[in-house]
């Protein structure tokens, strides 16, 4: 349990639908540039980002889709815009490399999860490779058998 905000999970939200659709190869972890109402949104875990997506522009990266809801509660001076493009921090040698992988190898960058790192929001981003339809099919037979041994082992 965390002894400052008093939460046991540093997790905002993940990706699943990512580790369904595409083979994920490689990991980095960018900041996400926001504004104070989002940061309130994200501790109350308002945040939808299923559909959302890593776009490289200008050697700067950019996530597209992610929704976050404004609290009720906020204020009336500003106009909140869920689903407004956020700016990802990332070194300019990490931009590079990732712009290399995705233009030349055929990658996608694709937002895998969010969470909190010392006090501040941070993005991963996977580099990942679309599957194909029999590797979903194989991949669900095989979450299916896990399932189906772990009750067999349970029940004896």
């Amino acid at each position: 349990m965390n002894k400052k905000t008093g939460t046991g999970s540093k997790t905002i939200a993940r990706n699943k639908r990512a580790r369904f659709e595409y083979h994920i190869e490689e990991r980095l972890e960018a900041g996400l540039g926001l504004e104070g109402w989002e940061v309130k949104s994200l501790r109350e875990s308002r945040v939808q980002f299923a559909d959302s997506y890593v776009l490289l522009k200008d050697n700067e990266a950019f996530l597209f889709g992610c929704r976050i809801d404004p609290l009720p509660t906020a204020s009336k001076h500003i106009h909140p815009d869920p689903t407004r493009t956020r700016k990802l921090l990332l070194h300019r040698r990490e931009i590079d490399r990732l712009t290399g992988m995705v233009e030349r190898k055929g990658f996608t960058a694709v937002p895998t999860a969010m969470y909190w790192s010392r006090g501040k929001v941070k993005v991963e981003i996977g580099i990942a490779k679309g599957k194909k339809a029999h590797d979903k099919r194989a991949d669900q037979k095989d979450r299916d058998w896990q399932r189906q041994k772990a009750r067999i082992m349970k029940h004896g």
